[in-house]
């Protein structure tokens, strides 16, 4: 499976806010944004004029590297939202925040979408009694998402989940701490997909072209 292995805090600096793609680290002075607010590379301080496309560009290049797709998977990802009813934009990112990886790193057993998919590819979920180690699954509404028994001590998770007052849990989503388990309530709406902010129309107007 193709993924970006590269720098994740060189992303957010490129986008120019920040992604939350290391975890705690982005919550720290140690973020990348912090220290160094400009893009990275020897021209990152220079002035530079973006046009209208180059805009549309950049909303589309935050949104994949924030659920850290590529290309194909992104666009796929549009093309199905384009069928269903509904705005266009909108429906991109409901499907993106169904996927099974974001819905463990909502619920705080992760402390960012990266970590919880490398939790989700080595089995430790269950999603209504049943494995599932593919991070793309598309989880429904009344979904059960459950860590399973004997992944229960691991220390990461456990600090994850010590922390996950401060990211917070989406009133669409209910975490169980002592159970190690999490439901899906209803599909989020637009208003409470705010961290980071996006603006899906840009995406919308890119693809359209």
């Amino acid at each position: 499976m193709a993924r970006y292995t590269g720098s994740v805090c060189r992303l957010c600096r490129r986008e120019n806010m920040k992604l939350f793609l290391k975890g705690d680290r982005c919550y720290t002075d140690k973020c990348a944004i912090e220290r160094r607010n400009y893009a990275p590379g020897q021209h990152g301080q220079g002035r530079t004029k973006v046009s209208d496309y180059g805009t549309q560009l950049r909303e589309k290049q935050r949104v994949k590297r924030t659920y850290g797709l590529l290309e194909k998977q992104f666009r796929s990802y549009f093309q199905k939202a384009d069928r269903m009813k509904g705005v266009t934009g909108e429906n991109l990112l409901v499907l993106l925040e169904r996927r099974l990886d974001s819905i463990v790193y909502r619920l705080g057993f992760a402390t960012s979408r990266n970590e919880a998919r490398q939790l989700v590819r080595h089995g430790h979920f269950t999603v209504n009694g049943r494995k599932v180690n593919v991070p793309s699954f598309q989880v429904r509404p009344g979904d059960e998402v459950v860590l399973r028994e004997k992944s229960r001590n691991i220390a990461r998770v456990n600090e994850a989940l010590d922390g996950v007052m401060r990211r917070g849990v989406p009133s669409w989503v209910e975490l169980d701490r002592e159970n190690f388990k999490g439901v899906v309530k209803t599909l989020p709406v637009r208003e409470e997909m705010t961290t980071p902010v996006f603006n899906e129309r840009l995406i919308v107007e890119l693809y359209s072209k």
